[in-house]
């Protein structure tokens, strides 16, 4: 069903035609021109503190962090993870550049397959867009160098996290995804997909007992590279 057919039944439900012109032009201008809304002060602090927020967050909902001064001490902190946790050293990789750049071969024991997860992967390394110091939330847009199955389908996932990807609320982080993409074909901004991931999945449907990974990944790790000057202090 194209989206025109899709649009037009739902008209028909609600009784009504297209909007009049003004309602359109003024529908337009807002999704141009979001408004901002009120942001929690604790997201508002200086870089160091919103590092040290995010870090402190991602923590409390159960999920673990490691800071790195640089890219290339990326490999020896997912080595250090996995062995620490007495994991499988194959994972699946997302095909992101920065990933790609990183100097692997220093880790020759690690076995990377790049793309798509499948059920049977035990271990996922994905490229985080950005953090939300607010939550301890990541915003993971899906990409073809972003595929959503790594966020999902592995036990364990291990997240690539630049600190200058850092923002306070998540007012800052959907400017950040409007600004940097542009889909040439459609014009907008929004990926097919967007996760924003606050620590591992749990759930407590049943009896009220918490359970990590009904749902997804039951451990979330994440890589911080500290290439922000101004966060280096936290």
């Amino acid at each position: 069903m194209t989206k025109e057919a899709i649009l037009g039944a739902i008209r028909r439900g609600l009784k009504r035609g297209p909007l009049p012109g003004d309602q359109a032009a003024m529908l337009h201008a807002r999704m141009a021109r979001p408004p901002r809304h009120l942001t929690p002060a604790r997201s508002q602090v200086p870089r160091p503190d919103q590092i040290a927020l995010l870090v402190r967050n991602i923590e409390k909902e159960f999920g673990t962090v490691s800071r790195v001064p640089g890219g290339d001490e990326v490999p020896e902190a997912v080595a250090e993870y996995l062995a620490g946790q007495n994991l499988p050293s194959n994972l699946v990789m997302a095909p992101h550049p920065e990933l790609r750049a990183l100097p692997w071969s220093a880790r020759p024991l690690l076995v990377i397959r790049e793309g798509r997860a499948e059920g049977t992967d035990l271990v996922s390394l994905q490229h985080g867009f950005a953090g939300i110091a607010e939550t301890g939330t990541l915003m993971l847009p899906s990409a073809p160098e972003r595929p959503t199955t790594l966020n999902l389908l592995a036990d364990t996932a291990v997240v690539v996290l630049r600190a200058s990807r850092v923002v306070g609320a998540y007012e800052d982080a959907w400017d950040l995804l409007r600004r940097e993409r542009q889909d040439a074909v459609t014009g907008g901004f929004m990926p097919r997909n967007v996760m924003l991931v606050t620590g591992p999945s749990r759930s407590a449907d049943i009896e009220q007992t918490l359970e990590l990974g009904a749902h997804g990944p039951r451990r979330l790790h994440v890589v911080l590279i500290d290439d922000d000057p101004a966060a280096r202090a936290a």
